[in-house]
């Protein structure tokens, strides 16, 4: 079938995409080259159809389709939306990508080459034809360029030769490309899904969570819209989260298992049924979790993988929790996330936790008991505030002490509790030691950046400290707020305040911050410490976990950049990621920023945006297969050129 036939059957809704479908991901160098195949007339490889009965055909977008038989894409997506784009100038109505990467596509006559528009290289330059605006002229645009260039000196030698790579440019929606169709009564949804994962596994990567939200879609074609609206929710509230994750709960309310293959069998409504499930207990259980331990955005939320596990308790019970009940799940979540319970093997531990729940000696202790066997002891010990970095695990730890307890601001003696305060906008990381001031005693960055140097004070009072020390500034808070320094688990003897006595400043409020942790913890078992019990070795690799983010500047810096790559319609990197053994889960690494997926999932490399860091943690970086930046504008240029494919001008 001719290209531009394809393309009519697109516009007439004759051909259109199945809702199980992803997205459209090419980026510019690959239209680029599906452009300069077809030129040279290389094979571009053929497309496979479902013909299906228009009135049960379940398509993407919000254009009709034709009456009667209808053709929809299960191998070509990409190609033909490229084609679409270029040729009509503008994307198909099934279209859901970013259309940047099939704008402005370029062809010069002399070199025979397709670029994307720069203007300071190409505006003054007539042999550098726009392709979209050829294919939309036709014969009439072909007849004007000829004219132009006959009336130029310059070029007026070489139309020959320009008229037939005009001509063979725009041959281009002539050529035939080969189209298998699937057909047939047996070839029912279930069918046409297996094919469509077969066929494009192998090339696009689909998830586990992709080839479940296909079968969904294929029976209920507004479930991905429904699920990204949800998401959206949660993300106006601070809160990063993707459809694998929520598929993971919609998964434990209706089967009680974690892996994906136990959707197969459930039908749309129970789908939606247990997405609406799910939906309600999450946000529960986000309200339970920012109302009492105070995690109230993505930053600080650790374990996000135990909301599912959450999610299909409070299913179980319809939501009719108690106090003590609901602050012992919350005991869970928070210790879960604090030991890295879903750092490793995710799939496995959850369906561990799921299988805790169940059965006549199931339940929270029984979820408890297998949390406190796994780690070997849930006592925090003054050691594990041995960290350091934003993005360390503890982090989140000092923060949720900060919500939950008594922890005062040093300039208005006001609660930071979470119920007074609201988002983690307002709230600012102090140093309580000047950095700058530690790093001319030649202090380790660990040291400088550790957690025990940590606290969480009102933007303004930030600003008014600036880089005092605390020999100088601690005296004039406690004159004006009395017991403000100890409600922050400041020690109390005013020697430890001076800089000379900085480290062993650091080890007296390590036990403090442990033994707040620990009592914060009772609080939540209501007095049942024996939950709690001996306290698990500091492992030394928990300890001396590398990297991470160390500055309020380099989180500014980040989180604009996160920003910058969410503007260019691609997905945000995880803050702090949390690099760990697969297999037992130990911390091994902070990195700052990161896309453990490649900005492209499944067809780009896994990504590590890495600032201010030392030559270990790149290596451990690139070992495990990372691909590192150093700087923000190595980055951007990184996704400019090899993601966006915008040359520079």
């Amino acid at each position: 079938m001719k290209i531009s036939t394809i393309l009519d059957h697109i516009d007439s809704g004759h051909m259109a995409l199945p809702e199980f479908q992803r997205g459209y991901v090419w980026n510019r160098d690959q239209v680029r080259g599906l452009f300069d195949s077809l030129y040279r007339r290389h094979p571009v490889g053929g497309l496979l159809v479902w013909a299906t009965e228009a009135k049960t055909a379940a398509h993407r977008g919000d254009g009709p389709i034709a009456a009667g038989i209808v053709k929809l894409l299960l191998d070509g997506q990409q190609r033909m939306t490229s084609l679409y784009g270029v040729v009509r100038g503008q994307p198909p109505k099934f279209f859901d990508g970013n259309a940047q990467a099939f704008s402005g596509l370029r062809f010069h006559l002399q070199t025979e080459t397709f670029a994307f528009y720069q203007p300071v290289k190409m505006q003054d330059d007539p042999l550098w034809i726009d392709v979209t605006a050829l294919m939309k002229a036709g014969n009439a645009g072909l007849g004007a360029l000829i004219a132009q260039l006959s009336a130029d000196p310059a070029h007026v030698a070489n139309v020959g030769a320009y008229v037939g790579r005009l001509g063979a440019l725009l041959g281009v929606t002539e050529i035939d490309l080969h189209v298998e169709e699937v057909t047939g009564q047996d070839k029912t949804l279930d069918v046409v899904v297996d094919i469509f994962n077969r066929v494009n596994s192998g090339g696009t990567k689909l998830s586990k969570g992709d080839l479940a939200l296909a079968k969904i879609c294929a029976e209920w074609p507004e479930a991905r819209d429904s699920m990204k609206a949800k998401l959206k929710e949660w993300t106006a509230a601070g809160y990063q989260f993707n459809l694998d994750w929520l598929l993971r709960s919609v998964n434990t309310v209706l089967t009680g298992e974690a892996k994906f293959s136990y959707l197969h069998d459930k039908g749309a409504l129970d789908i939606q049924d247990g997405l609406k499930r799910a939906s309600k207990h999450i946000d529960a259980s986000l309200n339970f979790i920012a109302g009492r331990l105070g995690l109230d955005h993505d930053q600080v939320f650790f374990g996000r993988f135990g909301v599912p596990v959450m999610v299909r308790y409070m299913d179980k019970t319809k939501g009719a929790l108690d106090a003590k009940e609901r602050d012992k799940l919350l005991f869970w979540f928070a210790q879960a996330g604090m030991w890295g319970r879903f750092s490793g093997s995710t799939e496995t531990f959850i369906d561990q936790d799921l299988a805790a729940l169940e059965g006549p000696n199931g339940g929270l202790d029984t979820l408890l008991e297998q949390l406190r066997l796994w780690h070997g002891g849930l006592r925090v010990e003054a050691g594990h505030f041995t960290g350091w970095s934003l993005g360390a695990r503890f982090y989140p730890v000092l923060y949720m002490l900060t919500r939950m307890g008594e922890a005062r601001d040093w300039g208005t003696g006001l609660p930071l509790r979470a119920s007074l305060l609201g988002k983690m906008s307002r709230l600012e990381v102090h140093h309580i030691f000047p950095k700058a001031q530690l790093y001319k005693l030649k202090h380790r960055r660990a040291d400088v950046n550790a957690l025990g140097n940590f606290c969480f004070l009102t933007k303004d009072t930030n600003l008014n400290i600036s880089d005092r020390l605390p020999q100088e500034y601690f005296p004039e808070v406690e004159a004006r707020h009395p017991g403000a320094l100890a409600s922050q688990w400041i020690p109390t003897d005013p020697a430890l305040w001076k800089i000379e006595r900085y480290l062993d400043f650091l080890e007296a409020r390590k036990a403090l911050l442990a033994e707040e942790a620990n009592r914060r913890f009772e609080d939540l078992l209501h007095g049942d410490a024996r939950w709690l019990g001996t306290a698990a070795p500091v492992a030394e690799a928990e300890a001396q976990a590398v990297g991470g983010i160390t500055s309020e500047v380099e989180e500014a810096e980040l989180e604009a950049l996160n920003d910058w790559v969410d503007g260019q319609g691609l997905p945000r990197g995880l803050l702090g990621f949390d690099y760990a053994d697969p297999v037992t889960g130990a911390q091994k690494a902070l990195f700052d920023l990161a896309w453990p997926d490649g900005l492209q999932p499944g067809l780009s490399a896994p990504i590590a945006v890495l600032l201010n860091e030392g030559p270990e943690i790149l290596a451990l970086a690139s070992k495990a297969g990372f691909r590192c930046f150093t700087s923000s504008a190595d980055f951007r240029t990184y996704v400019e050129t090899e993601i966006l494919h915008l040359e520079a001008a």
